[in-house]
């Protein structure tokens, strides 16, 4: 008998269980060794230079605009159809969110819209781009990095979907997800429904080791407890007089706070899962491509139905997004049928808040097609073969068809 599918699940092994038992055991809940860990192992798995862990993907965007020093009134480009935070991050710092319009073929903030919006302002009227890898589809960043220094951009890649995921750059070459390459800033999520999963928790990756220095800074309190970076004297530091030579280097209970920061700390039991769920990140990714296959398979040359274009090899399969017909009576169906699919997402220029600030319906048509049509059925590893025939028969019987 087939038991309720969601759209998302983790998947928690014996081994995942242990090593965070061993986490709770250790000296260390929160700012030890296993934080570090993760980060290096992250790092090596998108082939990026640094990375930061912190307390989720939204702390990650935040933590991003900081370091890029977003001020009041600046202005970044972002997609519609992504989840609101990959906005709002900008909101944080007092900047100014604009919205281009997706490509109605891959889904993605299409890079003509955005060439649009910049050659209809003077030079330094934006300060930046955040790009999304929607539903696990890299975004060609070599495109959008060339974009970028045309007009003196910074770029945040939002790899949400895609850690495991990457584009062929123009000389053919794998380019993943958050190399640090060509972005100035990629982040990542480690909700359970993603491809690693601790809980709540997220990472930055970046090759740019001044933002990597800042950005640790900034996830605790802005504090610093490397000496090279201290800017008060040895001897205050100390709390000896002026002048004093008796002191030759900072006490071992110094620090100093030199940016206004944030409690955005992950834990060590959460960086022990996720040291271990990237153990099984390509095995999982690679089940993730097999799902997405078979779906594709199934729902080929259907008049009702259309898919995300794009190279199935490079896709990380965080979503497999469908667009239909009849959405809302195939939503309902489903969950009739314990399938419980998701919309993923509701323009977010639509939201009650972003309306407040002026957008409205008709402002981004490739956008609001596709949210109308939209539906995402379940993708994660464990899906069962069995599950998935189940999920693909029905979608067939709603619309009363063959499978």
């Amino acid at each position: 008998m087939i038991e309720a599918i969601p759209y998302g699940r983790q998947n928690i092994t014996d081994q995942d269980i242990e090593i965070v038992i061993d986490a709770l055991k250790s000296d260390y809940l929160t700012q030890g060794p296993r934080i570090e860990k993760f980060e290096n192992d992250f790092a090596a798995y998108v082939k990026s230079d640094y990375a930061v862990a912190v307390s989720n993907g939204t702390a990650a965007l935040h933590l991003c605009a900081q370091s890029l020093d977003i001020q009041p009134g600046d202005k970044v480009i972002t997609t519609p159809i992504t989840f609101a935070a990959s906005a709002n991050c900008v909101r944080y710092a007092g900047g100014e969110v604009v919205f281009a319009d997706i490509d109605p073929e891959t889904y993605l903030l299409d890079i003509k819209e955005v060439r649009k919006l910049l050659e209809s302002s003077s030079k330094g009227t934006y300060k930046g781009v955040i790009p999304v890898d929607f539903a696990g589809r890299a975004v060609d960043l070599e495109a959008f990095r060339e974009l970028a220094n045309e007009f003196g951009l910074w770029i945040i890649e939002d790899s949400c979907h895609a850690p495991g995921g990457f584009f062929q750059d123009t000389s053919g070459n794998k380019q993943h997800c958050g190399n640090g390459k060509f972005a100035d800033l990629a982040i990542f999520s480690f909700h359970p429904v993603k491809h690693i999963a601790t809980g709540e928790g997220g990472m930055i990756t970046t090759n740019d080791k001044a933002l990597y220095e800042k950005l640790r800074r900034l996830r605790t309190h802005g504090i610093t407890k490397n000496e090279e970076e201290y800017k008060n004297s040895i001897d205050f530091a100390a709390g000896t007089p002026v002048g004093s030579s008796s002191v030759k280097t900072y006490p071992n209970w110094y620090m100093e706070m030199q940016d206004l920061g944030y409690n955005y700390r992950i834990t060590d039991f959460q960086s022990a899962l996720g040291s271990s769920q990237l153990k099984r990140a390509d095995e999982g990714l690679e089940r993730r491509k097999a799902i997405a296959k078979k779906y594709k398979e199934s729902f080929s040359n259907k008049s009702f139905l259309k898919s995300q274009s794009g190279d199935i090899n490079g896709h990380a399969y965080h979503l497999y997004v469908l667009e239909v017909a009849n959405r809302l009576g195939l939503y309902n169906f489903l969950r009739e049928n314990q399938i419980y699919s998701q919309i993923h997402y509701i323009p977010c220029h639509l939201m009650p808040y972003y309306r407040e600030l002026g957008w409205k319906e008709g402002d981004m048509p490739n956008a609001e097609n596709y949210y109308r049509n939209c539906i995402s059925l379940p993708m994660y590893p464990t899906l069962t073969e069995e599950e998935q025939n189940f999920v693909i028969q029905k979608v067939h019987t709603f619309y009363g068809e063959e499978a």
